[in-house]
């Protein structure tokens, strides 16, 4: 169905919808009486495809609520006057401030019913301002784009380096947070991975994202705005799946654009880094056996083939000047009894702990438990994989409360004694034990809760590749960090790159197979080169996982070891990396967000507090002219987001409302005292 009109229909239907509500200048005084309600929910028309998806996997990253209309669903509501709007105390109201649809056509016009549905839809955008997302389609002139063979492109788009126009980044336009340009992903030469469709613009069409077309350098749009029939459709013309990068750092805009910049939820980048087992040393990999002594797969201990890995006070001196280069702040997670073991064993000296200590104000520090004790079940070693030794009654023995109680409090004083602020309430414990060990030990150590309550702790570590979600730990709240692929037990590009291909080659190449029998693992098509290929396939690799992680809105923190920070200091090119090309894509408005444990865990337990009452319907929340009115459940807060200049309602006068990230305001709030609902007051230019 093409919705291209003549410039006077749609001239006169622009003015008319601006007539009813106008999204730059809301309304106020005399025309607020007037103005509609518009309910802060998104309509998502859901097809079953990789963008729709994509987009709702973004709604609800960000907490916005959304209802969902499956397009196979015999048994869904007909979308109709009725479906979309209806009345309140005497106020027009849009249930929806914003719609989600797969394409131009999204019930499709061929049939009556189809095109009745359309029509209604399309009604209902004109009449309240409401916006519409094409999630995917192809440049043509129902869209407001000629077709690619007029000065476009229609193909593969890996490794296209588009770029945020001057209109996408102008003051108040949706994608001002970009600062560089916007390269499509080309993680493979034997794969497309992206499809699309450049086109130039009609009238009409203002293109926020384009690419160059052709050698002479004419550019085309693959992500625009098309006003029309005075409705207004934001135009993406190339495929993506939620993963990619070009989809991640667009999809901010893409909300702010739908929903004019006002809408629950909340949007930050994160990157937080904890550095295990600092004080102490770590085993290293031996590469003639591939295994690492001290494992139980790695015979009896006899054969101590290695020397550990241990920082040392130069190590120490490299990390802190990394950081004021880098702007970035490491959280060192400790051991302090392995540390004073290793300083028994060597003479009585430790520069490494002095050059740290010294250092202590640089860091953010985490307890690792005093000597890294495994704090679960007592593990029956003289089997591979180890057990859970039982008593004479079949009962599973567990490490004490007592005990676990003392790895955490002796190394929480010895911190203190040092000076080192450290924040009794975190805890990361060694392999993150205690907690349940799937399959050896399906459930926590029962005596985990009582340790954690005799000290205090609210917020313990938990590994997001075994346990992805926030739970209770007894009073506790785990916090789920992502592993990151370098490994624990190397100190050299050499060693890693050794131990990566033991891991992900056939045995056919020397490697231990275990890529081909894993379903969750892809093999190498051939060993990295013992040389380069740290440098070459894996720092890339990783930093762009977690660089993923960064883009999404996700806090969870990562993880490595001390070890990595000795020696080559093989972390450090995989942290520049993340850095460089995270800066190289935002700008200074959308800073890194660099989060300590117990806000993580803060942040992720009021999302899951604030996720339970939008699927509750426990949430209300809506716009009538420049005013916002939040109402949630009494010790709910709620996450919202709104432009520069938004104010909020205090019990006298108002307040500059919620923080600066990415040329918006945005804040968890609540009802201020004596209220029963958040109100905010938007700006009126």
């Amino acid at each position: 169905m093409s919705l291209y009109r003549t410039r006077a229909g749609r001239a006169a239907a622009a003015l008319l919808a601006a007539g009813v509500l106008s999204t730059v200048a809301p309304a106020s005084g005399a025309a607020a009486a007037t103005a509609p309600r518009i309910d802060l929910t998104v309509l998502v028309v859901d097809d079953g495809g990789g963008a729709v998806e994509a987009i709702v996997a973004e709604l609800k990253g960000i907490g916005v609520p959304y209802r969902t209309l499956r397009l196979d669903d015999p048994a869904r509501p007909t979308v109709n006057a009725a479906f979309l709007s209806d009345t309140v105390g005497g106020r027009p109201r849009a249930k929806f401030q914003g719609v989600v649809v797969p394409d131009e056509d999204p019930f499709g016009a061929s049939s009556a019913a189809g095109a009745a549905e359309n029509e209604a839809l399309f009604a209902y955008e004109k009449t309240f301002g409401i916006r519409q997302v094409d999630a995917y389609t192809w440049a043509h002139p129902g869209v407001g784009l000629e077709y690619t063979d007029n000065g476009g492109y229609a193909g593969v788009l890996d490794g296209a380096k588009s770029a945020v126009t001057a209109a996408g980044k102008a003051a108040g336009a949706p994608f001002g947070y970009l600062g560089g340009p916007v390269t499509f992903e080309d993680n493979s030469p034997l794969i497309a991975e992206s499809y699309g469709y450049a086109g130039k613009p009609m009238e009409g069409f203002t293109s926020y994202l384009d690419t160059p077309v052709d050698e002479a350098g004419t550019r085309a749009s693959l992500v625009g705005q098309y006003a029309h029939d005075g409705r207004q459709e934001l135009v993406v013309t190339f495929a993506y799946n939620q993963y990619q990068r070009q989809f991640r750092v667009l999809a901010r805009g893409m909300v702010e654009w739908l929903t004019q910049g006002v809408h629950l939820g909340q949007s930050r980048q994160y990157f937080t880094v904890h550095v295990d087992d600092v004080f102490a040393p770590d085993a290293r990999w031996d590469s003639e056996r591939n295994c690492t002594p001290g494992d139980i797969d790695c015979g009896d201990g006899s054969q101590e083939t290695t020397t550990d890995i241990r920082m040392t006070a130069a190590d120490a001196q490299y990390a802190k000047q990394w950081q004021q280069t880098s702007g970035f702040t490491l959280d060192m997670v400790y051991n302090a009894g392995a540390g004073e073991e290793w300083k028994t064993e060597h003479d009585g000296t430790d520069a490494l702990a002095a050059q740290l200590v010294a250092d202590r104000a640089q860091y953010r520090w985490i307890n690792h438990t005093y000597t890294h004790l495994f704090l679960g079940c007592i593990q029956d070693v003289s089997v591979v994989p180890w057990q859970c030794s039982k008593d004479a009654s079949g009962n599973t023995q567990w490490t004490t409360r007592a005990d676990i109680s003392a790895q955490i409090r002796d190394n929480h004083n010895w911190a203190t004694g040092k000076g080192i602020s450290v924040d009794r309430s975190e805890l990361v414990t060694g392999e993150h034990s205690g907690l349940m060990t799937l399959p050896q030990q399906p459930q926590d150590n029962p005596n985990l809760a009582g340790a954690l309550s005799d000290n205090g702790v609210k917020w313990i570590a938990s590994d997001n590749s075994r346990e992805p979600q926030q739970r209770k730990a007894g009073a506790a709240l785990t916090v789920p960090r992502y592993p990151m692929n370098v490994y624990y037990n190397t100190g050299t590009a050499a060693e890693m790159a050794d131990e990566y291909n033991w891991i992900y080659t056939s045995e056919d190449d020397g490697g231990s197979g275990i890529c081909e029998t894993n379903a969750a693992s892809t093999c190498l098509a051939e060993p990295l080169d013992a040389q380069s290929g740290y440098a070459s396939y894996i720092v890339p690799q990783e930093a762009r996982i977690a660089l993923s992680h960064v883009t999404a809105n996700d806090p969870r923190p990562h993880y490595v070891h001390q070890s990595n920070l000795a020696e080559e200091r093989i972390l450090y090119p995989v942290l520049d990396k993340v850095l460089a090309d995270y800066r190289a894509l935002f700008a200074d408005s959308a800073p890194v967000v660099n989060l300590r444990q117990r806000d993580i865990g803060t942040e992720l337990q009021r999302r899951a507090v604030w996720n339970k009452a939008v699927e509750d319907g426990k949430v209300t929340a809506y716009r009538i002219g420049d005013a916002v009115t939040v109402k949630a459940p009494s010790g709910v807060s709620a996450p919202v987001t709104a432009p520069e200049g938004t104010r909020k309602q205090l019990l006298l006068g108002t307040g500059v409302f919620g923080g600066a990230y990415a040329g918006t305001r945005s804040a968890w709030t609540a009802p201020e005292l004596f209220q029963s609902a958040v109100t905010l007051k938007l700006p009126t230019a």
